[in-house]
């Protein structure tokens, strides 16, 4: 089954992002840990680190896109024989 990666708030106050950078491509494997992308706040650069392990089917937001609300699926991750 499929796995949501979703636009985290990494502050308390954040409600939209940029996402800055991909670190990884389709089609990557990654685990728990792994880092996934910088993620750009009105304060500060922050990396995004994976909590699910498996392989990336899709990525959905572009690196650069700005005013990505918290919530909005980025990308998804299949699970091992997706």
């Amino acid at each position: 089954m499929a796995i949501d990666l979703k636009m985290p708030a990494l502050s308390p106050t954040m409600e939209e992002g940029t996402l800055a950078k991909w670190l990884v491509k389709e089609g990557d494997v990654v685990k728990a840990g792994d880092l996934l992308a910088e993620i750009e706040t009105d304060k500060a650069t922050m990396e995004f680190e994976a909590v699910d392990e498996g392989t990336i089917a899709k990525i959905l937001v572009a690196e650069g896109t700005d005013g990505v609300k918290v919530g909005t699926v980025i990308a998804t991750i299949a699970a091992e024989g997706e």
